[in-house]
């Protein structure tokens, strides 16, 4: 048996039908830039996760540089963030001028807020927590930090659509919350998307501009911006697949569930508390034993990945400024982890063949 870690021809096929007819209905209106699909979209977006306004963007990144540039930060500010995260986390910050500011995580993946208070300085303009895995980071915590030391927040949402935190969802909390749409997520577009939550009305409208050149309207322009938009054929597509998010994440956590269930003796399993939601973009056990389960698994047709092998403070683009051992749990658990598959496609022969296998592994 061939178990996938990711299958984008299974993940799409039921919508084929659906998407050719939305293609067709949008070359018969020659409604493509900002199109009537990119609005309703994000209304119903907005209604998903019970924010105020959503924004579409080209992307994840795009989300998180234009929440970033609103509250205008650039170069000499700082921004805490985690080292552990995809590498936009870090590169939207670096690329609005300013000094992305890392900070060590727990065991559950995402920043640890006792540590976030001794790397407030003067120059601390916000704090971009990441809700790694779709696990809602600790952010009622960082709330009060960034409270008490006038700081805001930015949340990086790329694998958290539809998470809780206290029964409120992801993206809420911050002064906006920035979604990734991209193939691999749980919400995802046949290409590049991306979307900001926010309860700010002034940040919705600046946003609107900020996303499409800064334009007040087609022949005047209020601030130089870049072209950020989303594209209107995958907000048509996104349409349709908003309406099955719910029963997506459902069974993601069901597959998440039964990994725990049968798995928690052998391996460190994530799993959820009272006070969170997880949607599992991506179920990461540990192991010290990763690399040789990781071949183990791949022999018998079971495909693993591992997020992120390494961390982004050693990685080439900061030229060494960083020693190892700098974000000492963040490199241990950089060794460990793996990430097993659980796309809401998979079946249950494949799960139960995953779990026997690496049973017999560790036999």
């Amino acid at each position: 048996m061939k178990v996938p870690y990711i299958d984008l021809v299974a993940q799409n096929k039921k919508y084929k039908k659906i998407f050719k007819s939305s293609l067709e209905d949008l070359i018969n209106k020659g409604d493509y830039i900002i199109g009537s699909k990119v609005n309703e979209f994000e209304k119903k977006f907005s209604n998903f996760i019970q924010s105020k306004y959503s924004v579409g963007v080209g992307n994840g990144t795009d989300a998180l540089f234009l929440s970033l540039k609103y509250l205008g930060i650039g170069k000499g500010d700082e921004v805490i963030t985690a080292p552990n995260s995809y590498l936009s986390s870090a590169s939207s910050i670096a690329l609005t001028g300013a000094k992305p500011v890392f900070v060590d995580v727990n065991d559950d993946l995402n920043i640890n807020p006792d540590l976030i208070l001794g790397s407030i300085t003067k120059k601390t303009k916000a704090i971009v927590p990441v809700h790694l895995t779709g696990k809602p980071a600790k952010i009622n915590q960082i709330l009060k930090i960034a409270k008490a030391n006038n700081i805001k927040i930015i949340e990086d949402c790329a694998q958290a659509v539809g998470a809780k935190f206290q029964r409120s969802h992801i993206g809420n909390f911050g002064i906006s919350g920035c979604f990734s749409l991209h193939p691999l997520k749980n919400l995802n577009a046949l290409g590049d998307g991306g979307i900001i939550s926010t309860n700010n009305k002034k940040m919705y409208h600046w946003l609107l501009q900020a996303r499409n050149h800064g334009h007040l309207n087609r022949n005047d322009c209020s601030f130089w911006s870049h072209n950020m938009r989303l594209d209107t054929l995958q907000a048509s597509f996104l349409i349709h697949k908003l309406k099955n998010l719910k029963k997506i994440n459902k069974r993601r956590r069901e597959i998440a569930n039964i990994y725990k269930s049968q798995l928690a003796d052998i391996l460190k399993v994530p799993s959820d508390n009272k006070h969170t939601y997880s949607v599992y973009h991506t179920y990461i056990c540990k192991t010290d034993k990763r690399d040789e389960l990781v071949t183990f698994l791949k022999n018998k047709k079971i495909e693993t990945k591992i997020h992120y092998p390494i961390p982004i403070h050693l990685m080439k683009v900061f030229n060494n400024e960083y020693k190892k051992n700098s974000f000492p749990n963040t490199e241990k658990l950089s060794k460990m982890i793996i990430s097993l598959p659980i796309g809401e496609y998979l079946t249950n022969n494949q799960i139960e063949y995953t779990i026997s296998t690496i049973k017999k592994f560790f036999k």
